[in-house]
């Protein structure tokens, strides 16, 4: 199986990008199964249900979040009526929407996807790897399903090592979002599970982790308030992880990184 991971949309110079690129970006790489991280997409903050719908258009299949998930008031309740948005599953019990769902491809094959959020310098939410621990006690890579596709949202690079470590053997793929910087540590861990520390954003990087840069600045040189954050608005790189994975198994064969698009150097994998 194929699957391609795009990481956060910042904003809407990332969704056109996704747009006008992600339709050819999918045939190119012939991928079964595309998971876009989508709580950005909203002028940089959280998602709407007409933005949600626009990149299921685009050719996602599942749209993952995070810490902004709920920026967008409206996303408390059509997220309950849209089971390809998911939200971190270990926020507390109660809290709108899934964390982790089984999809199928179009070949009817079946897709476990998990979206996690870590805890250190973040929200304090449930333990993810406890709560990881809980949902693939009822779910067997290469067994039960497919594959599986894990978005650990976070902040600090440790705890998304330790957490790639964690379910090595047990995932086809972990991947890191929230920092908005590709990290260059692709890689095939000892267990067969692909991981990315941070798949980086999809957005304008002549910016600061996606926003006008000069705002950012004035906050860091003048420390006093400025003018409100907005999303940088010129040309978007798309940056993203493909993963190939053995359809025996369900672990990783080949993992490579994503970059179409923009200022950053271009990287669309051979197929």
């Amino acid at each position: 199986m194929r699957i391609l991971f795009v990481g956060d949309v910042m904003g809407r110079a990332g969704r056109d990008l996704v747009a006008s690129e992600l339709p050819g970006l999918r045939r190119r790489l012939q991928a079964d199964f595309v998971v876009v991280n989508g709580e950005n997409a909203a002028h940089g903050a959280g998602i709407t249900e007409k933005i949600c719908t626009q990149l299921l258009e685009s050719g996602a299949d599942v749209i993952t979040g995070g810490n902004h998930s709920w920026d967008q008031r409206e996303a408390l309740s059509f997220i309950e009526r849209q089971p390809r948005l998911l939200r971190p599953h270990n926020y507390p019990a109660g809290t709108p929407g899934r964390g982790a769902s089984v999809f199928k491809t179009t070949g009817e094959r079946s897709v476990l996807v998990i979206n996690l959020m870590g805890r250190l310098f973040m929200d304090p939410l449930d333990d993810p790897f406890a709560g990881v621990d809980q949902i693939l006690s009822r779910h067997r890579l290469g067994h039960t399903v497919s594959a599986v596709v894990v978005d650990f949202h976070g902040e600090a690079t440790s705890e998304k090592m330790a957490f790639g470590h964690y379910v090595d053997g047990r995932a086809s793929l972990c991947v890191g979002t929230h920092t908005h910087v590709p990290t260059a540590d692709v890689m095939r861990l000892d267990g067969g599970t692909a991981y990315q520390t941070d798949a980086g954003m999809t957005g304008d990087y002549n910016s600061v982790i996606g926003m006008d840069k000069r705002a950012p600045i004035a906050r860091f040189t003048k420390k006093l308030p400025t003018d409100r954050l907005g999303p940088a608005m010129g040309e978007a790189t798309l940056c993203g992880l493909f993963v190939e994975t053995d359809d025996r198994t369900g672990l990783a064969k080949r993992a490579e990184p994503v970059r179409l698009g923009g200022r950053l150097g271009e990287h669309v994998p051979e197929v």
